[in-house]
């Protein structure tokens, strides 16, 4: 049993409907690629290509698809079009096992410590204090205590933000004035968390990627002051990406990935656009794994990433 598995019982209806636009908008590319054809020929596989590319999935990552399904179709010397999906389905659900070792479907909490500590990294605007929100409400409904650190100083919105969060899902919020250190806020959290024996610290920071140098030396020092109180912390760095910006994401957790080390992601927004192919690519490209995925607006809509759900889905 994992922790989020009280919500299973809706998980997959939901995760069906949060990727209906990118199925439709996929296999509608598909079958005016086959149109016509009988056998997957070079014609064909320049179709896929484009169609993969234009659903976001990256070029990087297509090209391996086809490079893949071309030597499957010279081994089989006939492939038929009508085999083309379950090929497709097969060949994606092996990269996502390759990048995403982990599955993430029956995840819990570890046993050995508390709290498990998630510093949570994105630019403003991709859903990341929502995406806090919503892991404190569904960590805090599996029994878990719960603490949040408003460590995006930056600015004053952030920290209201957070804190109506806090105040909807019944968790304490620390924070501090506007302007002050964030690694100063990151500490209080940790020591007070500690102090009341809480299982989760979620602490959100701030993004502001034109200013790398700056931001490298936030998130350094934050981890660092972490350390003097939990050795072990962060247990995770999870950068929050938008999915329905397509490959303005990809650009981000390329950046992001530079600025300091990443380990998991959470991709927002799925439900409301066609662009969901760009989990195929971010997981492949950055060799991080896809964690969660948020499928809509309600508190249960962001769910543990299950990979074989995923293409289940994908290919209904």
């Amino acid at each position: 049993m994992g922790i989020f598995d009280f919500f299973s019982k809706k998980k997959k209806e939901t995760l069906d409907q949060g990727l209906e636009k990118t199925k439709q908008s996929v296999f509608e590319k598909i079958s005016r690629a086959v149109a016509g054809k009988s056998k997957v020929d070079d014609e064909v596989l320049d179709d896929l290509e484009e169609v993969l590319i234009t659903s976001d999935v990256g070029v990087d990552t297509t090209i391996k698809i086809i490079d893949r399904i071309q030597q499957r179709v010279a081994r089989d010397k006939y492939v038929s079009t009508s085999e083309l999906n379950a090929i497709l389905r097969d060949e994606i659900a092996t990269l996502l096992a390759e990048n995403d070792k982990d599955s993430f479907a029956n995840w819990d909490l570890p046993g050995d410590h508390k709290p498990y500590v998630i510093l949570v990294v994105g630019v403003n605007g991709v859903g990341k204090t929502t995406t806090i929100g919503k892991l404190a409400y569904q960590f805090k409904h599996a029994g878990k205590k719960v603490y949040l650190g408003a460590a995006d100083t930056f600015r004053a919105a952030a920290v209201e933000q957070l804190q109506i969060w806090g105040d909807r899902v019944g968790v304490p919020v620390i924070k501090q004035q506007m302007g002050a250190d964030p690694a100063s806020v990151a500490f209080d959290t940790l020591q007070s968390a500690k102090a009341n024996d809480a299982d989760v610290v979620l602490i959100d920071t701030a993004g502001r990627l034109h200013n790398k140098v700056g931001l490298m030396n936030e998130l350094k020092k934050i981890k660092d002051v972490m350390k003097k109180i939990l050795p072990q912390a962060p247990d995770e760095v999870m950068l929050v990406l938008d999915g329905s910006t397509g490959q303005n994401a990809f650009e981000q957790a390329k950046q992001f990935s530079a600025v300091t080390q990443i380990t998991s992601l959470a991709i927002t927004k799925l439900d409301g656009t066609a662009k969901g192919g760009v989990v195929i690519g971010i997981s492949d490209q950055l060799k991080v794994p896809v964690k969660f995925i948020g499928l809509g607006e309600k508190m249960e809509d962001l769910q543990l990433f299950d990979r074989k759900d995923f293409v289940d889905s994908l290919f209904k």
